[in-house]
C-alpha cells in the first residue's frame, strides 16, 4: 500500500476558529438575524399558502395562460397542462406548490439582488475582476457546502433552505446581466449620450432593453438552479417534492423517489419553456425594433 501524502499543514486550528466564529455569531446575533430575515420567511409562507389555497384547476389554467402568452404555441400549452395534471393525479399537488413557492421566492430574491449587482459590475472593470472569480467559485462549489453555514446560523428550517437556494442560484443572473450590458453596441450608447441622456436614462432606455434577452437567459438559468436546489434543501426542512425524494431514499422506496423526481422534471420543463419563450419574444421584439 502506498504511503499517504504527508500532512504538512495543520488546519485544525483554522477549522476550530471558523466553528467558534459561527458559534459566536449565533450566540450574539442569532436572534437579530432571524428578525431581519423574518420578512423573507413570511414571503415564502404567503406564497406557499396562496398556491396551496388556489383550486388546482385555477392554477393549471393560470400556468396554461402564462405558457400560451409566452410561446403562442398550443402544443406547448397542452403539454404543460398534461404535466401539471400528472403531478396532481399522483397526489403530489401540495408538495409541488410548496416547491414552486420556494423556487419563486428564491428566484425573486436572486433577481432583485442579482440584476443590480450585474449592472454595477458592468460599470466597473475593477469590480468585475474581483467578482468574476467569486462567481466562478460559487458555481463550482458542491451544493451541500451551501447548507453548512446557514444551518449553523439558523438551524434546520425554511430560512436556511431559501438562503442556500438564493446563494446557489444567483451567479447566472449576475454574470449574464453584466455580459448583456457590456455587449450593447457602443455606438448606440454614444448616440443617446450625445442627445443629452443622463446615466440613468442611458441605462433604463437603452442598455437594459437591448440586454434584455441576455438578462432573461440569466433569469432562466437562475430559476432552473433554484429548482435543482430543492431536493438538497429538503434535507434541512424545505419540504415539497424534494422531501418526497428524500423519503424515497431513506425508506428505499424507488417508486416514491421516481414519481417525485418526474414531477420535479415536469416543473423544470414548464418553467424553462416559459422563460425561454419570453426570452425569444424579447429577442424578436428587439430585432423588429432595430
Amino acid at each position: 500500500m502506498a504511503d499517504n501524502f504527508p500532512e504538512l499543514l495543520d488546519t485544525r486550528g483554522l477549522r476550530f476558529a471558523i466553528d467558534d466564529g459561527f458559534s459566536w455569531v449565533v450566540a450574539n446575533y442569532g436572534d437579530t438575524l432571524e428578525r431581519l430575515l423574518a420578512p423573507l420567511l413570511k414571503l415564502l409562507g404567503a406564497m406557499e399558502a396562496f398556491l396551496q389555497w388556489l383550486p388546482w384547476y385555477v392554477t393549471i389554467a393560470g400556468i396554461a395562460l402564462l405558457t400560451y402568452s409566452a410561446s403562442r404555441n398550443l402544443r406547448m400549452t397542452g403539454s404543460a397542462i398534461v404535466m401539471l395534471f400528472f403531478i396532481g393525479a399522483v397526489g403530489l399537488w401540495n408538495d409541488a406548490m410548496a416547491t414552486v413557492a420556494l423556487m419563486l421566492a428564491a428566484t425573486v430574491v436572486a433577481v432583485v439582488v442579482g440584476i443590480p449587482l450585474g449592472i454595477v459590475m458592468a460599470r466597473s472593470d475593477r469590480l468585475r475582476s474581483i467578482a468574476l472569480p467569486l462567481l466562478n467559485i460559487m458555481q463550482t462549489l458542491p451544493i451541500f457546502v451551501y447548507l453548512i453555514p446557514f444551518v449553523m446560523l439558523f438551524g434546520p428550517g425554511k430560512i436556511p433552505a431559501i438562503l442556500a437556494t438564493v446563494f446557489f442560484a444567483i451567479p447566472p443572473v449576475i454574470r449574464l446581466t453584466d455580459l448583456g450590458i457590456r455587449q450593447v453596441d457602443g455606438e448606440v450608447v454614444e448616440a443617446i449620450v450625445a442627445f443629452g441622456a443622463t446615466p440613468s436614462q442611458k441605462l433604463v432606455k437603452v442598455q437594459i432593453p437591448l440586454a434584455l434577452p441576455t438578462i432573461m437567459a440569466g433569469i432562466n438559468q437562475t430559476t432552473m438552479m433554484a429548482l435543482s436546489m430543492v431536493v438538497i434543501a429538503s434535507m434541512i426542512g424545505a419540504g415539497g417534492l424534494g422531501y418526497q425524494v428524500l423519503q424515497g431514499i431513506q425508506r428505499l422506496e424507488a417508486s416514491r423517489g421516481l414519481v417525485a423526481g418526474i414531477a420535479i422534471v415536469f416543473l423544470a420543463v414548464i418553467f424553462d419553456r416559459i422563460a425561454q419563450s419570453y426570452g425569444r419574444r424579447a429577442q424578436k421584439h428587439l430585432e423588429h425594433g432595430e
